[in-house]
């Protein structure tokens, strides 16, 4: 195909062409379509994935190469299941209730509720909730422990039909939810719409500077359309009638920011310091500059490299070396290095909903987390590495027969 047959990529929140590569990883499954079986594998679709930044407005994204319903309709990932992630949430919404004065008069209504994880502290504080979750299967999940849900992707149309029923959000929370997101305008314009006059949006994404810094490529997959500075997501907040009041920077997935926005009209809430050291920061690492995204792909071939000649020596010592955590960064990972059964063996993974199932184009088998005690590998490679802390202080018990762990991104780590 020459350039001019090439189809034409353009910015999903500006409009400017798309030039500049960021990361190309080529062709993947994707990350969340864990195999029933082996035979499964047959009908097995690959699709390109390949990162661009805008010139314009520094949207690093993806194209739209799946349907998101092919996605996001029958989830794998269940909240719940990361207790750290789970202490995250209780402890977002004890500030929230403090911060923002909510009352059992407020409505909180949380975008991408997933299964409850967070919006079921607002209910044991009889604070009304409501969720909105694209995946049936997840809703159910929520619904079961009391966290109303309605199943809907959401934007403009579902905003304006919530209107018409009268809710509207006192607070309006989305964690993790902007970057799957392939109508950009059309999601933050049904956010604006939703917001009361006086309410406060949350967001929480993973920070690109965090995202580039170290290397971490592998949260790089279909379902993740866009990656946002906060130079960026200030602009598209903005186009929208919503204005930035504070900004913090979190640990969680590796460095997140949560932001904090109002209607631009809204002066009930003062800015808060974390913008300007947010800014500051961005400003000095260059990412209103081409440089840092230009110099990426060679930063990820290097973890590549990394990560099979740590397997292919211990191959040659006979050291048996297996994965923990099923994670769809995981799955990037080991696609784009070119890893399968035959270099790890299986990966273990607590949640029940991806246990004998197998990881999409690598084919590994998935077993439970106690298999690790029968089998005792010399080696666990943690693929979620966001969750190395809590990971290996749970497993701790593999060092009992000299076991070790590993890490790859930024780089091969192996826990002395």
């Amino acid at each position: 195909m020459t350039l001019s047959e090439q189809p034409i990529r353009q910015c999903r929140f500006c409009g400017e062409y798309l030039t500049q590569s960021f990361a190309d990883l080529g062709e993947m499954p994707l990350a969340n379509n864990y195999l029933a079986s082996i035979g499964a594998a047959d009908g097995e679709r690959a699709f390109p994935l390949h990162a661009r930044v805008c010139g314009a407005c520094r949207l690093v994204q993806v194209e739209n190469a799946v349907p998101p319903d092919a996605i996001f309709s029958d989830y794998a990932y269940f909240s719940s299941y990361a207790s750290s992630w789970v202490d995250h949430a209780r402890d977002y919404t004890e500030m929230a209730q403090r911060r923002f004065d909510l009352t059992p008069q407020s409505q909180v209504i949380e975008i991408a509720s997933n299964d409850g994880y967070l919006l079921q502290h607002f209910v044991a504080a009889d604070i009304p909730v409501l969720g909105v979750e694209p995946a049936a299967n997840v809703a159910e999940a929520a619904e079961a422990i009391g966290v109303p849900t309605r199943v809907a992707f959401f934007g403009r149309d579902f905003a304006n039909q919530l209107r018409r029923e009268g809710i509207a959000a006192d607070l309006l929370i989305g964690n993790n939810v902007l970057a799957h997101v392939p109508d950009l305008n059309d999601f933050v314009a049904g956010l604006a719409l939703l917001l009361k006059d006086d309410g406060v949006l949350t967001m929480e994404f993973p920070h690109l500077l965090r995202l580039i810094e170290d290397v971490q490529f592998d949260t790089i997959y279909h379902e993740h359309f866009s990656y946002f500075s906060l130079l960026t997501v200030e602009r598209v907040f903005a186009e929208h009638g919503l204005r930035l009041f504070d900004v913090e920077e979190l640990l969680t997935h590796g460095g997140s920011l949560r932001i904090f926005a109002r209607h631009q009209e809204n002066s009930t809430q003062p800015d808060g310091a974390g913008l300007s050291t947010v800014r500051s920061k961005e400003s000095r690492a260059g990412l209103s500059d081409n440089e840092i995204y230009a110099r990426f792909q060679a930063r990820v071939g290097a973890v590549r490299d990394g990560l099979r000649a740590f397997l292919a020596e211990a191959r040659a010592d006979g050291k048996h070396v297996v994965a923990y955590g099923a994670a769809a960064k995981g799955n990037t990972l080991l696609n784009f290095c070119g890893i399968d059964a035959d270099d790890l063996a299986y990966v273990v993974d607590i949640s029940p909903h991806k246990q004998g199932r197998y990881l999409p184009g690598s084919h590994i088998p998935i077993k439970p987390v106690e298999y690790l005690r029968k089998d005792q590998p010399d080696y666990v490679l943690i693929l979620p590495w966001n969750l190395r802390r809590e990971i290996t202080a749970d497993h701790g018990y593999i060092r009992d027969w000299g076991g070790r762990f590993v890490v790859a991104v930024p780089e091969i780590e192996i826990e002395p």
